[in-house]
């Protein structure tokens, strides 16, 4: 029986670059050499915005004063456990930033954001942010087990 699990996502937004990170630190990652957003596990008795406040501080030592709410991706992988990742950004934010045990950080400009090594997925989310559409998403990617995507499947616009 496969597990789900909710985890989280965060661009961190400053000026026209965006923080992405570099996953090359940790052994047996599903994420190895793919840049993403920060972000982690929520656990037990946390809600997604709590854990995405925690995520940015523990991966970048950046507090985060406001983060927004973006949407929703499922990320279903064959014969594994699959992910609901609540994706946000944050432009309101202090501190001064640290290395991250996870991998390498770094400020890209937005332009060049979709020219990094992600996940296929990633960049249909990313392209919407990046236009600056601020509707919220609820998407569900599917991938094989070498990390090919199978199929996306936009569910709609989520509704508040």
């Amino acid at each position: 029986m496969y597990k789900f699990r909710d985890a989280t996502l965060c661009y961190i937004i400053k000026d026209n670059e965006w923080l992405m990170l570099l996953r090359n630190k940790k052994t047996n990652d599903i994420n190895e050499g793919k840049w993403l957003g920060v972000g982690g596990k929520v656990e037990l008795d946390e809600s997604p915005e709590t854990c995405i406040i925690r995520e940015i501080k523990e991966e970048t030592n950046l507090n985060a004063n406001n983060v927004v709410f973006r949407g929703i991706i499922d990320f279903i992988y064959e014969n594994k456990d699959y992910e609901k990742i609540w994706v946000f950004t944050c432009e309101d934010f202090e501190g001064t930033l640290k290395e991250c045990d996870e991998g390498t950080l770094a400020w890209i400009n937005k332009d060049n954001i979709l020219k990094l090594d992600l996940w296929e997925g990633d960049k249909v989310f990313l392209e919407r942010l990046l236009s600056g559409n601020s509707e919220l998403f609820f998407y569900e990617f599917k991938y094989d087990e070498e990390g090919k995507l199978l199929y996306t499947k936009d569910k709609g616009e989520l509704r508040v």
